[in-house]
């Protein structure tokens, strides 16, 4: 999940070394907390937050096949 995760975001960031994903697991919910460098969050948000909401759709999407929810937060 992590791995997607990051992949996803330095995919869309232009600073690649600014972009950083914890996880934290419990039970069937995994919670992942990015950070990104200033100049890129707004391309990574999208307009009107398209964007981040296909990347957690894309998460949602894989942690389902495992039995699992996924929360992505994206953090100052």
């Amino acid at each position: 999940m992590k791995d997607l995760a990051l992949y996803l975001l330095k995919s869309l960031a232009l600073n690649k070394e600014g972009v950083v994903v914890e996880m934290k697991e419990e039970q069937n919910n995994v919670y992942l907390n990015a950070r990104v460098a200033p100049e890129d969050k707004g391309k990574v948000i999208g307009k009107d937050g398209c964007i981040i909401k296909a990347v957690r759709t894309i998460l949602s999407a894989s942690a389902s096949k495992a039995n699992k929810k996924v929360s992505l937060k994206l953090e100052d």
